[in-house]
C-alpha cells in the first residue's frame, strides 16, 4: 500500500492512497483526514486503507491523477524525527578526514541525533540557502515511520512497530557543524528542514527487497543532472532498522508517527573508501563524503558544496525498474525572508 499527503489549505494536507505505478490516487479522508491521524488509529485505519487501495487498483472507485509536485512530505510535520548513522563507513571517513580515530563503540552503539520535525519541506520544494559559507549538502537516506511502542522494546519487538518506509533528503549545513559539535551539545542550526519522498509505503510493498531489517535496493542520487551515487542500502549497514528503532526507545516510548532515519547510505569498495561510479564504485549519497576522500588522498577537498541553482534528485527504483516512492527533486535557491 502506498500513501501520500496532498497539499490543501491546511498545514497537514489531506491523505490519499496512491496506485502502485504512482499514476493515480484516491481520497482517503473519510478513513483518516491525515497520515498522522491514520497512524494514531492504525489498527482500525490500516485494513480500511488497504481495502481502498485494492479498489483503486480495480478502478472501482473515483480516482484522480497523482502529481508528485502536489505532494507534501507524507508527514508534513512529525512528533519525532531521529536520524541515525547506520553506515559506519560514512562516520569512519568523516573522522579520518580530520585525523581522528574511530572509537570501537561506534561499531556496537549507533550514533543518533534528534532533528527538527516541525516543518518538513515538500519533496519538490526548493531548498533555501541564506549563506554559501554555510556549506549546504544533501544526504540521501532511507527512513521508517513507527507506530506507538513502549520504552525498552527489543529489536525483535521494534520490527513489529515499523508501519511505513520513506526516503529523505536530510539537508545539512556542513559549515556550521564543527562549531556546534565543538560546544558538545549536538546539531541544531546545522540541520535545517529536510524533505521526504512523495509517497510512504508499507513494508510489504517492497516484496523481497524488505526482509524486516533492511531495504535491499540501490538509492539513486542525481546531482545537477548527473548520476552521483547508487549505493546498495543493505550493504555496509552496520545497524538495521529494528536496532535503530530499539535504540530510540531505550529511554522513552515511541509515539505513532516517529520517523527514524538510516543516516547517509554509504558503501565501501574492496575494503576501502567508496569510489565514483565512473571508477567502478557505487558513488556517494552526499557531497561531504566526496570531500572526505579528496582530503584523505589529496590533502584538501576540491568539490564545492551546493549553491543556488544546483539541483538534487533522490529516488529508489524496484527490481522492475519502476519508482517505488516517487522522487525528491529540489533546487537550491537564495533565501529571501
Amino acid at each position: 500500500m502506498k500513501l501520500a499527503t496532498l497539499k490543501n489549505a491546511t498545514r497537514d494536507g489531506r491523505l490519499v492512497v496512491v496506485s502502485k505505478d504512482l499514476a493515480w490516487c484516491t481520497d482517503a479522508t473519510r478513513i483518516a483526514p491525515t497520515l498522522q491521524a491514520a497512524l494514531d488509529d492504525w489498527e482500525r485505519c490500516e485494513p480500511e486503507l488497504r481495502t481502498l487501495s485494492d479498489e483503486l487498483h480495480r478502478e472501482s472507485i473515483p480516482r484522480e491523477r497523482f502529481h508528485e509536485h502536489e505532494a507534501m512530505s507524507p508527514l508534513p510535520r512529525a512528533f519525532q524525527w531521529a536520524d541515525g548513522s547506520a553506515y559506519v563507513n560514512h562516520v569512519e571517513l568523516v573522522r579520518k578526514a580530520r585525523g581522528a580515530e574511530l572509537p570501537e563503540s561506534f561499531w556496537t552503539d549507533p550514533l543518533m541525533y534528534q532533528g527538527g520535525s516541525d516543518a518538513f519541506l515538500a519533496p519538490r520544494d526548493p531548498i533555501p540557502l541564506g549563506d554559501d559559507a554555510w556549506g549546504l549538502d544533501f544526504e540521501a537516506e532511507v527512513c521508517v515511520i513507527t507506530g506507538d511502542a513502549p520504552q525498552g522494546i527489543t529489536p525483535e519487538e521494534a520490527k513489529d512497530a515499523i508501519r511505513l518506509i520513506v526516503l529523505v533528503n536530510d539537508v545539512s549545513l556542513r559549515g556550521l557543524i564543527p562549531a556546534e559539535l565543538g560546544k558538545g551539545f549536538g546539531f541544531f542550526q546545522s540541520k535545517p528542514p529536510c524533505a521526504f519522498s512523495p509517497v510512504a509505503v508499507t513494508p510489504d510493498e517492497l516484496g523481497e527487497a524488505w526482509d524486516g531489517h533492511k531495504v535491499s535496493l540501490p538509492l539513486r542520487s542525481r546531482y545537477n543532472g548527473e548520476t552521483f551515487g547508487e549505493p546498495d542500502c543493505e550493504v555496509d549497514m552496520t545497524f538495521d532498522f529494528p536496532q535503530l528503532v530499539a535504540h530510540v526507545a531505550k529511554t522513552r516510548p515511541l509515539t505513532a508517527g516517529t520517523i527514524v532515519g538510516s543516516g547517509t547510505v554509504s558503501n565501501k569498495l574492496d575494503g576501502g573508501p567508496g569510489k565514483p561510479i565512473s571508477e567502478g564504485g557505487k558513488g556517494y549519497s552526499c557531497i561531504a563524503e566526496v570531500r572526505m576522500i579528496e582530503t584523505i588522498y589529496d590533502g584538501a577537498p576540491r568539490t564545492p558544496f551546493m549553491k543556488p541553482g544546483d539541483t538534487i534528485r533522490i529516488e529508489m527504483k524496484g527490481r522492475d525498474g519502476k519508482s517505488v516512492f516517487g522522487a525528491i527533486e529540489q533546487e537550491v535557491v537564495r533565501y529571501e525572508r
